[in-house]
């Protein structure tokens, strides 16, 4: 256990948040990181309508979900859990506006989701061991946070929050995904994440241009976005992932493991990191955007961090 969130939330109104995402102020702030047969009560004997279960029936489920900002390294981290043989993680189900345009919709998609009733790609049908999906925090989390934390609770869903500490290369990488998803890059056809060091060079190539007016209030706002997130789904059983620490660090993937109750495993991703090295080699006007941080909170995030 470790500072409440009243801690976290005044770092942020005091302007200390960069010393918070590099001091892992929170960790877990109810229980994790433990054995399936010490928390009976959030395993789960779904019975499916399209398929049965057959003889995986007697063996539980644990339900999770990944909350997340594009860009943070969820998609990576997504097919990383997929690598697993007991876990089907549905992809970003919900950017699909119709399935969050309420509550109701909202709570109807969860309902599929964990009654093992949402066919996708990565569904391990009767066996699967951990059943979830990755959600990003502007597509209905943040408007319907009360009806959807209800839900967790009640369905003991398990949340793996994952964060980048670096708010600057999540920016880059934001801005050359976008500018991609329109000059379609590779030889006509967008791609958000990559599978070869060929594509990543090509795209990576695009340096943006970062307003370095307006910069030090948008990072501020997408700090206070995580926290948001991070109040209004603290009560549910979870845990904090940084995406720099699983890239330096992949004994952070155990970890993951033993909080959704599954036995070890390597896991492994075909997906190849597109913007290396320093940033000063992916901004367009780098002087500007290094004499806006310099000297601030954030001038972290100017230096190479992994």
């Amino acid at each position: 256990m470790v500072e409440d969130m009243s801690c976290f939330l005044y770092k942020l109104s005091t302007g200390a948040t960069a010393k918070f995402m590099e001091s892992n102020v929170i960790h877990n702030l109810t229980p994790g990181r433990l054995k399936q047969t010490h928390i009976p009560n959030i395993l789960h004997y779904p019975e499916p309508l399209s398929f049965n279960r057959n003889e995986c029936a007697p063996n539980p489920v644990m339900f999770f979900a990944i909350l997340s900002n594009q860009r943070s390294g969820s998609g990576w981290f997504e097919t990383l859990l997929n690598s697993h043989t007991n876990v089907s993680s549905n992809g970003e189900i919900f950017s699909v506006k119709e399935r969050r345009q309420n509550a109701s919709s909202v709570l109807q998609t969860l309902d599929r989701v964990y009654n093992l009733d949402w066919l996708s790609s990565a569904s391990k049908n009767e066996c699967s061991a951990a059943v979830g999906f990755k959600w990003m925090l502007n597509q209905g989390l943040m408007e319907h946070h009360m009806e959807i934390e209800e839900y967790f609770k009640r369905r003991n869903v398990s949340v793996i929050f994952l964060f980048r500490r670096n708010l600057l290369r999540r920016m880059v990488s934001m801005l050359a995904n976008s500018y991609d998803s329109h000059a379609k890059l590779l030889n006509g056809t967008h791609k958000s994440h990559v599978h070869s060091a060929e594509e990543a060079d090509i795209l990576s190539k695009y340096k943006p241009f970062i307003n370095s007016t307006s910069l030090l209030k948008d990072l501020k706002d997408m700090e206070i976005k995580s926290a948001k997130a991070l109040q209004y789904y603290n009560s549910s059983r979870h845990m904090i992932l940084y995406y720099e620490d699983l890239m330096r660090n992949h004994t952070k993937l155990k970890d993951v493991q033993e909080f959704l109750g599954l036995p070890e495993r390597e896991l492994t991703s075909r997906q190849v990191k597109i913007h290396k090295g320093p940033l000063s080699d992916h901004i367009q006007n780098w002087d500007d955007v290094n004499k806006a941080l310099t000297g601030t909170e954030y001038e972290s995030f100017l230096e190479a961090d992994y």
